[in-house]
């Protein structure tokens, strides 16, 4: 890897640029002057420098947020082996909607034990969603992506405990213990340069400026579609996609304007932060309503009113934050 990216850049590399330099200099929050270091490194194939860069687009750190940009240079990246850009690129792809062609790109981070993959494709798994539904490995990996540490995976997996069968819930674990004992034994890659990346994080509110975070993007809330053929419960109309909804915030309900379609913008344990990411994003989302949703000690900002599916989904492009669609 190193070879080729040296190859790559030769003597087309203007004097000085340096990737470590940038990444000194975005710890010191100088986000321009590390875009600057990145920028000809990245363009001459460096897959460090197109991760980083790639990091500031997303974030709107240095340039301004962008996610395509971001996704471009993700892939940049990914292509030349770069392992974080394959996580982060599998994840955008995600985010934008582009599902098929995310799913390469999350199974080989799944498999080498990535638990914000392992969180999205067991949402998938579980409900359907753009792959084939299979609940014990939707189990499987929602426990594994838990056992990281990861507590909107924990928060999921507790709500798949409600809808799985005993049956599938112990093949799911059986399963889990396997993908364990496989990561366990997996060696690490050899033969790479040491990386010089910036830390995965997420867009950083007006009060804060660059919190390093390894939690997931927003978890994809599991939905139902018919009850396990194990469990006996009164039955919903299928294929309606029923969502467990939590206890609203002690915060006064808007009316909903229209519509009961809703998207999620995020999950904080802190509710300030909450409130302050409505206030930076609320003008792009056409006079849509906040919803403040407690989850244990989560706090989960929704923004509903959309009239259905399709307009729920533009908002969450237009949102420019990782988003995901709550039906009503």
């Amino acid at each position: 890897m190193g070879a080729v990216a040296v190859g790559l850049m030769g003597a087309a590399l203007p004097a000085g640029a340096d990737v470590k330099a940038g990444v000194d200099a975005w710890a010191k929050g100088d986000f321009p002057k590390a875009v600057a270091e990145w920028r000809p490194l990245a363009i001459a194939g460096d897959p460090d420098a197109q991760f980083n860069l790639a990091q500031a687009y997303k974030l709107g750190r240095g340039v301004p947020l962008d996610p395509a940009l971001a996704e471009s240079w993700f892939r940049k990246a990914a292509v030349q082996g770069h392992l974080q850009a394959e996580d982060n690129y599998g994840l955008a792809l995600f985010q934008s909607g582009k599902k098929t062609e995310a799913l390469p790109w999350l199974e080989k981070s799944v498999a080498r034990g990535e638990p914000r993959t392992q969180l999205v494709l067991g949402t998938m798994l579980f409900n359907g969603d753009g792959v084939a539904r299979d609940y014990p490995r939707a189990y499987a990996l929602m426990t594994r992506a838990s056992a990281s540490g990861l507590q909107s995976a924990s928060q999921t997996l507790a709500q798949m405990d409600q809808y799985i069968s005993p049956a599938d819930r112990e093949k799911g674990t059986a399963l889990a213990q396997r993908y364990a004992a496989q990561t366990s034994m997996t060696p690490a890659p050899t033969g790479t340069r040491p990386r010089q990346t910036v830390a995965n994080e997420r867009p950083a509110t007006p009060t804060r400026q660059s919190a390093p975070q390894s939690a997931a993007p927003p978890r994809p809330t599991p939905v139902q579609t018919a009850p396990p053929p194990a469990r006996i419960a009164a039955a919903r109309p299928a294929p309606a996609r029923a969502v467990p909804v939590a206890k609203p915030a002690p915060a006064p309900k808007p009316a909903a304007p229209s519509g009961n379609w809703r998207i999620q913008l995020g999950a904080f344990g802190t509710p300030g932060n909450a409130q302050a990411l409505w206030n930076r994003i609320r003008g792009r989302l056409g006079g849509a309503q906040p919803y403040y949703v407690k989850a244990g000690t989560v706090t989960r900002l929704q923004a509903g009113g959309f009239a259905s599916k399709t307009a729920a989904a533009r908002a969450c492009a237009a949102s420019g934050q990782p988003c995901v669609v709550v039906a009503p």
